[in-house]
């Protein structure tokens, strides 16, 4: 039958609830805390999960919380509680949970909870990659808060920004949920009211606006003069300024006006480094979830290089190295060799620094002094007394020059 997941910490209401289940047929694995529901959801997914609410070590909304920002919360939840509220079984389904059962639990309450939840899990897939639960560095909680604002106004969007730092993941934060997301590169070939109607009502991206011929930006044209007839929004995106796309890329300067209406310039994936752990945590686990690759977690060692890393390629260059390290790496943990070997793996010639020398000199100064600690932490892996020994800088005087820099403070001690 099924392989169920229970989690509680009351060894009477676990042996009661494998005896229960297996009689029914199932397969039953218990946890007695979340550290043990951790675990056991690495190891796979489960095809139903009864979760208790209050545990110990971390209860069973936080637990929750962590499986739904990770994107492992792809299996059906029923939260169990002896002293539930209704603000809690409330909480728990906004989170995610499909239903919530009060102990003591009465034989046909739970089967009858089992059965209609293992009905709804063919509905439930892995989530797309989504920045929606980051934003722990300033520059990405001001651009999500930015995103909402734009949301609510009318008219087409421009964003800005590096090559490679996957532009779509920005502009999904803009549609409501359940709302259609449209790709309008992909249906730029074929301009029609039918594409309109099926983006009615949520958005239509498109990405790199440089790549667009002739014939693609008239469709783009059409697509724009009836997007407020569909209730749809035009979303674009240009990995170069306005100018050079008009002069360089031979773009239609008034679609270019049109389409510039609103403009919003997205941070580089090192201007949202804290956020860099989590983030390669989340795309290592949905690879996992997809069963792409065996279970892999990341070491803290691992984690820590991945955040001070230059990442000249951005967020493509992220998910390219974290593929790699959950199809290349020989144990379950991938520690800091296996990223160093990946990061060699990646890397090409050094580009020489792009330091404007047109800019004023304090502007042009701090623009050298963030390249040249940038490199500093990478190299070193961010650890701060190298970092200091190598720049000759003392401790307190080194942490206030990074913080003055927006840079992340690495190690302040040896491991």
């Amino acid at each position: 039958m099924a392989q169920i997941l229970v989690v509680d910490d009351e060894v009477g209401i676990r042996e009661l609830l494998l005896e229960i289940l297996a009689d029914e047929g199932h397969q039953v694995l218990l946890a007695e805390s979340a550290a043990e529901a951790r675990r056991a959801r690495e190891r796979g997914r489960p095809d139903l999960v009864l979760l208790d609410i209050w545990m110990p070590d971390t209860d069973g909304i936080s637990l929750l919380k962590e499986w739904s920002a990770s994107g492992q919360l792809t299996m059906p939840v029923v939260m169990m509680s002896g002293h539930g509220t209704i603000e809690t079984a409330v909480e728990a389904t906004r989170i995610g949970a499909l239903d919530h059962l009060e102990k003591p639990i009465a034989l046909q309450r739970l089967l009858g909870t089992v059965k209609r939840a293992l009905r709804n899990q063919e509905v439930l897939a892995p989530r797309q990659l989504s920045l929606a639960t980051l934003g722990r560095a300033p520059a990405l909680a001001e651009t999500r808060k930015r995103l909402a604002q734009l949301a609510l106004a009318p008219g087409p969007l421009l964003l800005r920004g590096d090559r490679g730092m996957r532009p779509d993941l920005f502009a999904r934060l803009l549609a409501a949920p359940g709302t259609p997301f449209l790709d309008g590169v992909d249906l730029l070939a074929d301009a029609s009211s039918e594409v309109l109607a099926r983006a009615g009502g949520g958005i239509m991206f498109v990405g790199d606006l440089s790549r667009l011929g002739r014939a693609e930006q008239k469709n783009l044209e059409f697509f724009l003069t009836r997007a407020d007839k569909h209730r749809a929004r035009l979303v674009s995106y240009s990995p170069v300024d306005p100018r050079t796309l008009a002069e360089k890329h031979e773009f239609d300067p008034a679609l270019l006006a049109r389409l510039s209406e609103l403009v919003l310039k997205l941070p580089s994936l090192r201007e949202f480094a804290e956020d860099i752990p989590d983030l390669a945590a989340l795309i290592l686990a949905q690879l996992v979830e997809a069963r792409s690759c065996p279970p892999r977690r990341l070491s803290i060692a691992a984690l820590n290089a991945l955040r001070h890393h230059s990442w000249p390629g951005n967020l493509a260059e992220l998910e390219s190295v974290v593929r790699n390290l959950a199809f290349g790496a020989l144990e379950d943990e991938v520690g800091l060799g296996d990223l160093e070997r990946v990061l060699a793996a990646h890397a090409g010639p050094a580009a020489a620094p792009e330091i404007a020398l047109d800019r004023p000199y304090r502007e042009a100064r701090e623009a050298f002094e963030r390249l040249y600690f940038e490199n500093l932490l990478a190299r070193e892996n961010g650890s701060m007394s190298r970092v200091a020994q190598h720049s000759g800088l003392e401790r307190t005087h080194l942490y206030r020059k990074l913080k003055a820099l927006g840079l992340p403070v690495g190690r302040r001690e040896e491991s």
